[in-house]
């Protein structure tokens, strides 16, 4: 039996998720970024980045632990090329940051075909493929990776957690091929320690080659389960690497510090980013076959992979566009009773009117 979802009014929804902010010290603008962010992350199915994950992360790591500075400005570090900027966040909410920098990437690409904002001294920006999802959606092609919160990975042919999930995203412009971007986001783990958490209150086993235990053997015992294992062995340990490596060109903490303020305070403990983006038109050879322009060719291409016997493959993002076109339908934003429930707790931190279940709609 599938399960029920009612419908949130989406200013509904960001009104009490900005009074929530607000209540921690936020302004107005930051509060605004992040409800608007955790809108986003719920309208494409990205439950678990929504507002109630974005939250407990400020109160985990954010607001209440240092680790995020309410009202904190961004210091431009002087560089000399044209085409890049470098931030210092100074612990600035991650999603106010993730946006600023992705419109600021933006613009360099509109003037140099390229453009790249490197960030420090940054506090966590949640869903990776939000941001890249918009840029495509006006035209662009984007990058973004950032070092994770906490490092709960182990090194391929490791025991010992030293990385993070590390997300990677890519957004490409392909609505007018496919009618949504294709938007490539992902972890580097096998699986989340949210996942291995859910499995132990179910009694269910993890799959081979997800975790290990406290000694660095491998189990699928999540009661047992100490830390995560990379996907795919070495290809996800060297991609998982890769975000730490560009984290520390850019000025990245030491993952095994990263967050755990009591410890070593003459080290950093922060997250970095790094966003990328560029113009289609900066990448056109001009020389498509049949007389095809770049964006005819763009769809010839996505139609020949799926092509073939594919014709039943689903392309990144697809997901996130079915879930997009559901909220549409019905007026709002989906979430389930116990999501529901969670919000309610948020509008009493927030000394704001409970949502009824009985006022709101069931979601077709």
């Amino acid at each position: 039996m599938s399960e029920i979802f009612y419908v949130v009014p989406e200013e509904q929804h960001n009104t009490l998720v900005s009074a929530a902010y607000k209540k921690r010290g936020y302004s107005s603008q930051e509060a605004a970024a992040g409800a608007r962010f955790c809108a986003e992350a719920t309208r494409h199915g990205i439950r678990t980045h929504n507002a109630l994950k974005a939250l407990h992360l400020d109160h985990l790591f954010g607001s209440a632990a240092g680790g995020c500075v309410p009202k904190a400005k961004i210091e431009k570090v002087p560089t000399r090329f044209r085409g890049a900027q470098v931030w210092n966040a100074n612990k600035k909410l991650g999603q106010a940051t993730g946006y600023a920098a992705i419109e600021a990437a933006i613009k360099l690409a509109d003037r140099y075909g390229v453009g790249m904002v490197s960030v420090d001294n940054a506090f966590h920006y949640l869903w990776g493929g939000g941001y890249v999802m918009d840029a495509a959606k006006r035209g662009y092609i984007a990058y973004t990776n950032c070092t994770a919160a906490l490092a709960e990975v182990v090194p391929f042919g490791g025991r010992f957690p030293t990385l993070g999930t590390n997300p990677h995203s890519w957004g490409f412009p392909t609505t007018s091929a496919i009618g949504y971007p294709i938007v490539i986001d992902w972890a580097t783990s096998v699986v989340a320690m949210g996942r291995v958490q859910q499995l132990a209150r179910e009694g269910k086993q993890l799959p081979p080659g997800a975790a290990v235990d406290v000694n660095g053997t491998p189990t699928t015992d999540p009661q047992q389960a100490k830390y995560l294992l990379p996907f795919g062995a070495h290809k996800g340990y060297g991609l998982s690497l890769m975000n730490e490596v560009i984290g520390a060109f850019i000025g990245g903490s030491l993952p095994t510090l990263r967050s755990r303020w009591d410890q070593q305070p003459e080290e950093k403990h922060t997250c970095a980013f790094f966003f990328q983006v560029w113009h289609p038109d900066a990448m056109n050879a001009g020389a498509f076959a049949k007389g095809r322009n770049q964006a005819e060719n763009v769809k010839a291409v996505i139609a020949d992979i799926l092509g073939h016997g594919n014709e039943a493959c689903m392309l990144p993002g697809q997901l996130e566009a079915q879930a997009a076109a559901r909220c549409a339908k019905n007026g709002g934003l989906l979430f389930s009773e116990a999501e529901i429930n969670a919000f309610n707790e948020i509008a009493g931190e927030a000394r704001k009117r409970a949502w009824k279940l009985s006022d709101l709609k069931v979601a077709e």
